[in-house]
């Protein structure tokens, strides 16, 4: 297994917001899950360019049109234009899930404490295979045809790029000691947005 220290090339302080239990990037802004409001970031200067009044726990996710969201135990497609909700299917778990992630047209959902991450159709809720972790799982996201899952154990958190065949880490990037991740995805430049927990912050992270 790769191992190396994380670079974080970014800390956003935001005001307003104490918590960020679900991170997504859509291409222009990040969008976090806050609590009661799903709040878009400009990733340049870290400032809100709009929020939606909405149950926003943990995980998001971003299909090129529409958000989802995890909103204790379902998962809400949302009109990120409206912040309408459009369709509800309910999550794997049982009100623990902590990442959400979308690829090959389908969702990726973190489980934490069962260390689990669930591929599940979007229609339905139906899940349709899981991989197994040796950690809590804090968050989810695709890069470049790779999958990868956020950790958070006391006061170790990782990013690790796994197999997503067999759950096997084959590369891991340790944050520092104390700083949490909770919500994970890819963004442009070859970085990854980390939520930061109780801590309100937003990361980002070198990636390669």
């Amino acid at each position: 297994m790769k191992r190396a220290k994380a670079e974080i090339v970014r800390e956003y302080t935001l005001p307003g917001i104490d918590k960020v239990g679900g991170v997504s990037y859509d291409g222009q802004s990040v969008w976090l899950a806050t609590g009661e409001r799903l709040c878009a970031i400009d990733p340049a200067n870290g400032t809100m360019r709009r929020s939606l009044e909405i149950t926003a726990e943990a995980g998001t996710a971003f299909d090129g049109r529409h958000l989802f969201q995890i909103a204790e135990r379902s998962i809400r497609k949302i009109d990120p234009a409206s912040g309408r909700i459009l369709a509800t299917i309910p999550a794997p778990g049982d009100g623990g899930d902590s990442g959400l992630a979308w690829a090959e047209g389908t969702l990726w959902v973190g489980q934490y404490r069962e260390r689990k991450i669930h591929q599940v159709d979007p229609q339905t809720g139906a899940v349709l295979r899981t991989i197994e972790s040796s950690r809590f799982v804090t968050g989810v996201s695709w890069a470049d045809g790779e999958l990868w899952h956020g950790i958070w154990e006391g006061e170790t958190s990782e990013l690790r790029r796994i197999d997503a065949d067999t759950g096997e880490v084959l590369e891991a990037l340790e944050m520092p000691p104390g700083t949490g991740v909770s919500g994970l995805d890819a963004g442009g430049d070859g970085l990854f947005f980390c939520g930061g927990g109780m801590s309100g912050k937003l990361r980002a992270v070198r990636r390669c």
